[in-house]
């Protein structure tokens, strides 16, 4: 029994040196004394610490070598423990309280300086997993690593076999992948590709905030997308260190819904970003042609693409280069498929899934490296140059122009240029950014200046232009010493229960609270409709839409802190998005909301203590939208490859059994990669295609 719990455990005297968890020989002493002199009940409980393979002890303080394992633990009779020097005790407390004090220095600089997300009782595993999956490889439970693109080939060591509750379930999807259209002889089901690469599947102890333990197998079971592959906890690779009774049976997949006959969904697909380069140029167009075939010939309706300021009107002030957008657009109008044009005002690049750097316009920088007020200001003078501050909107400071007439000029520019596609309909919409990611909220959350998930973010109104209409907002209320932002908000990292302002009973729902949140919130909403009242005067007569952020994190606490910094005013006792809603109705525009892909808790399994609800937050945004009668456009937040995720799409797409019949006006998938066009990940998206479209298909799960 000690050599299987030894070689189940695995632990070495190194990786106690490594490790933030040692036990002083003080606490080992108190817990012999506590037993009665008993070492039996301190150490007979051994538990796997965080499902990573190490093993812990209550009481003593590790295993040690197998020789000494039965002289530690004793009988239940009593016996003596094996006494150390007083002062061997004293130089192993002063070693290991050394070795803490290293590792914590260099966990808390990965953490602040390097971006890495390292658990608070982080060791030298843990560091070895996030370098490797910073390197783009996939890092299973038990430590296999391996490349990501190597798909194909399974990790070394262990044999490919999967548990499965039924010998069945197999058959029937290779009986099944028959039927697809455009399916090769050697094509696998997803079912069939993680059976050939898992061995098994462990089943961590389950959490009260996670996912049951049925629906976290249904995601393993099915293709999995890379995030998903890099993050997902149950799936396996060599397991040979665990048990036999962690080992969990798959249930069969949920059953689907038959949306034959269902209302017809138009599907778009989101370019890369850095489609057109720096220069205007379309990159790679034979490559880009032959992908926009393939998805043309899946009857996918058409793509979206982002028309970067940075790009076009880069060198000086109204002087626009449209050239490689004339290229993808004439691409694109022979393939008679039709576009979603995005107007980004933002900069790219320093978010998590940016791979290129588009900067603002070059004469904007010059002009922010004098005044660099015109850019987001946070509460310790840091400014941001991912999008212009709204406090600009009227202000004429960008060589004798206010921001929103900077913004309108462009769109008038694009909507002559390209006359043509918008008399032949070519062009369907028209998605104006009004934030960082082209999003209406504040850039509160930004990862140049430390912000991780789940940090609540920062309020952004320090610049002068935001504190001047702060001023004039308190002189109106009577209270000229309201004049300033929130002292006790934490800063970027922070919890809500750390802070003063956004705790339960804090400041944020007291007089002075309530009026700064309403006129953090209001300035956005007014910015959202200066600037779409000029993109409805400039477009007039198409579909424009407007792109609010999913913050769904701290959303199951009182105060929704993350959502308050971004500018959205919600929280428990207040809906937060109705005055959003009304100003798009007014306006004629479109909602898009990201993030329907989303499970509770699925994002960020490792961070159940944020109290995120990504559906809670998207049935409200949804209905808040539908109240008004909004047509409703959306996107997945996260890369979706597998059934699971895109059934979950289709659930919010088409809700089941909505008294009115309501469904999304269109969806856009993010984004063409070479990873979708893969085989079998191809054969799913066009599955999703077809149900979107509200066709039949063969393979439905009932």
């Amino acid at each position: 029994m000690a050599t299987e719990m030894q070689r189940l455990v695995g632990t070495s005297e190194d990786d106690e040196e490594m490790g933030m968890d040692v036990k002083d020989e003080d606490d080992e002493d108190d817990d012999y004394e506590e037993n009665g002199g008993e070492p039996g009940n301190a150490s007979g409980m051994v538990e796997i610490d965080g499902g990573n393979g190490i093993g812990t002890a209550t009481g003593d303080n590790r295993f040690q070598q197998h020789q000494q394992f039965p002289e530690q633990v004793g009988t239940p009779g009593g016996g003596t423990r094996r006494s150390r020097p007083l002062e061997e005790k004293e130089r192993t407390k002063l070693r290991e309280r050394r070795r803490r004090a290293i590792t914590a220095r260099i966990l808390a600089g990965l953490r602040r300086h390097g971006n890495y997300n390292l658990r608070v009782r982080a060791d030298i595993n843990d560091v070895i997993a996030a370098l490797a999956r910073e390197a783009g490889w996939v890092v299973l439970p038990d430590g296999t690593t391996f490349p990501s693109r190597s798909q194909g080939q399974k990790p070394p060591g262990g044999n490919s076999t999967m548990v499965t509750s039924s010998s069945s379930q197999v058959a029937s999807q290779q009986t099944q992948s028959a039927s697809l259209r455009g399916v090769a002889s050697g094509y696998k089901t997803p079912l069939e590709y993680n059976a050939c690469q898992t061995k098994g599947v462990f089943m961590p102890t389950p959490s009260p905030y996670n996912l049951s333990t049925s629906s976290r197998s249904q995601t393993s079971m099915v293709g999995d997308g890379e995030a998903q592959r890099d993050n997902h906890p149950l799936v396996g690779g060599s397991m040979d260190n665990v048990d036999v009774k962690q080992i969990a049976e798959l249930p069969p997949r949920l059953p689907e819904r038959d949306l034959a006959g269902t209302p017809y969904v138009p599907v778009y697909v989101m370019l890369p970003l850095g489609v057109i380069n720096i220069k205007c140029e379309l990159v790679d167009p034979d490559g880009l042609l032959k992908q926009l075939r393939v998805l043309k010939s899946v009857h996918v309706d058409g793509v979206m693409v982002d028309c970067w300021w940075g790009i076009v009107e880069a060198h000086a002030p109204q002087e626009y280069n449209w050239n490689g957008y004339k290229r993808l657009f004439q691409m694109v109008r022979e393939l008679k498929l039709k576009l979603q044009v995005v107007m980004s005002f933002h900069e790219c690049g320093g978010n998590f899934g940016d791979d290129v750097c588009i900067p603002l316009p070059h004469w904007v920088a010059e002009i922010g490296r004098s005044n660099p007020d015109i850019f987001f200001t946070d509460r310790e003078g840091r400014h941001n140059p991912e999008c212009l501050s709204w406090g600009i909107d009227k202000e004429r400071v960008l060589r004798g122009r206010t921001a929103v007439e900077v913004y309108f000029d462009f769109m008038r520019s694009f909507r002559v240029e390209f006359d043509e596609y918008f008399e032949d309909g070519l062009v369907s919409m028209i998605e104006i950014g009004l934030g960082p990611c082209g999003e209406l909220r504040y850039p509160s959350c930004p990862v140049k200046h430390g912000w991780r998930y789940p940090g609540i973010g920062e309020f952004q109104c320090y610049d002068q232009y935001m504190l001047k209409s702060l001023r004039k907002a308190a002189e109106v209320r009577g209270h000229a010493i309201w004049a300033r932002g929130p002292d006790n908000a934490g800063t970027y990292n922070s919890q809500p229960h750390e802070t003063g302002f956004f705790c339960d009973g804090g400041d944020y729902d007291g007089f002075y609270g309530r009026f700064f949140l309403s006129w953090y919130s209001q300035v956005l909403v007014d910015h959202g409709n200066r600037v779409l009242s000029l993109a409805k005067l400039a477009f007039e007569g198409s579909c424009v839409a407007a792109k609010l952020s999913g913050i769904y994190w701290w959303y199951k606490t009182a105060s929704h802190a993350a959502e308050l910094t971004a500018g959205y005013y919600n929280p428990c006792n207040r809906d937060g998005y109705a005055a959003i809603m009304t100003m798009l109705k007014r306006n004629g525009v479109s909602l898009n909301i990201p993030c329907v892909d989303l499970h509770t808790l699925n994002p960020h399994e490792g961070f159940p203590e944020t109290f995120a609800d990504p559906e809670g937050l998207v049935w409200q945004v949804l209905n808040a939208g539908w109240d008004v009668d909004l047509p409703v456009t959306s996107q997945n937040g996260f890369p979706c490859l597998n059934r699971v995720g895109y059934n979950k799409l289709l659930d919010n797409a088409k809700p089941m059994n909505d008294p009115d019949g309501r469904h999304f006006s269109s969806f856009t998938y993010l984004r063409l990669s070479p990873l979708l066009m893969e085989r079998q990940n191809f054969v799913e998206f066009e599955r999703f295609v077809k149900r979107m479209h509200g066709e039949a298909v063969l393979d439905l799960q009932v």
